[in-house]
């Protein structure tokens, strides 16, 4: 099942199609899908978690599903046994202490219980709970909870985990370390990560790759870095004056830029298809201004997230 040309890609979606009754969760989804952290972003409802299920072969779906190179509908358990998955409702037996729960996790994924034991007692331990880890897990505090999910999925030493929301619920600060413990997670452990979230401030903070999901549909795939360059035709620049950036504008415009001032020393350009960065230094040289700095302007990922799925920030609630 793997690739011809070699290793094959953490995921790759092929018109995947999951369907409940009359209601199309996800529709035709095609993507390739690589990297170290990747964030699964999208509004609730947009087809995550679904996707997430379909990948682990949880559930069934039409056209094609691939982790590692295993079709998901008929490797799921091959699948699950290189991934860990935590999901985003709480899944506790009453009464289970957070080694037990971790144990049983190590067993179902097929490890003896003696090396269960002591991997569940290693994952605590990353997680933060060794001194808690013998607390019924039913009085934990939600930080608490979410970090044992996180253990839980990390027991068995997957190559890739699928985190569903896991800040979720979280206060500042234990959003903070529980974000601190996922960005190390790559380095520490060799996994790759999926981040599933609708928190767009935590894919800026730990995310190299994003995809953007939408009503079911796939708008965006590919790196962070992608997502706040690509702005449509014409290439956006910021250029910094030593003063009069109106000015500036206002012969820009003449020769077919669109500009808006941002300060009264900065203004974003939209050069004309046909045009370079020497029309700005020109038109700056003609009106006797001096410019200071030129960069291209970056978007943060909520804007650039917004404007992939078509929404202006003022339509938001």
């Amino acid at each position: 099942m793997s690739e011809p040309d070699g290793a094959p890609p953490l995921i790759r979606l092929d018109k995947l199609t999951k369907r409940y009754g009359a209601i199309v969760a996800i529709r035709d989804l095609d993507a390739t899908v690589d990297g170290k952290i990747i964030g699964l972003l999208g509004p609730n409802g947009a087809g995550k978690s679904t996707l997430l299920k379909a990948l682990l072969g949880l559930i069934p779906y039409e056209g094609r599903a691939r982790v590692l190179g295993l079709e998901a509908a008929t490797h799921g358990a091959e699948i699950r046994d290189r991934v860990g998955y935590m999901p985003e409702q709480e899944a506790f037996l009453t009464g289970m202490s957070a080694v037990e729960m971790c144990t049983y996790a190590g067993e179902l994924s097929g490890l003896p219980r003696t090396e269960a034991m002591q991997r569940a007692h290693a994952a605590l331990y990353y997680a933060g709970l060794e001194e808690k880890r013998y607390q019924p897990i039913d009085g934990y505090s939600t930080g608490m909870k979410q970090r044992v999910k996180l253990a839980q999925a990390l027991v068995h030493d997957p190559e890739i985990l699928f985190l569903d929301e896991p800040t979720n619920g979280l206060d500042p600060r234990s959003r903070d370390e529980m974000l601190e413990l996922i960005a190390e997670l790559p380095g520490r452990r060799g996994c790759a990560i999926v981040l599933s979230t609708h928190l767009l401030p935590d894919v800026e903070r730990i995310c190299d790759q994003a995809v953007i999901m939408h009503q079911g549909r796939v708008r965006f795939s590919g790196s962070i870095d992608e997502l706040r360059g690509a702005r449509g035709r014409d290439t956006e620049i910021l250029v910094e004056v030593k003063a009069d950036a109106a000015q500036l504008g206002e012969v820009l415009s003449a020769a077919g830029a669109t500009c808006t001032v941002v300060s009264p020393v900065t203004l974003a350009v939209s050069l004309p298809l046909t045009a370079t960065n020497e029309l700005v230094f020109r038109s700056a040289r003609d009106a006797g201004l001096q410019i200071r700095a030129l960069g291209v302007r970056r978007e943060s990922v909520e804007a650039a997230f917004l404007r992939v799925i078509g929404e202006s920030p003022e339509a938001r609630p």
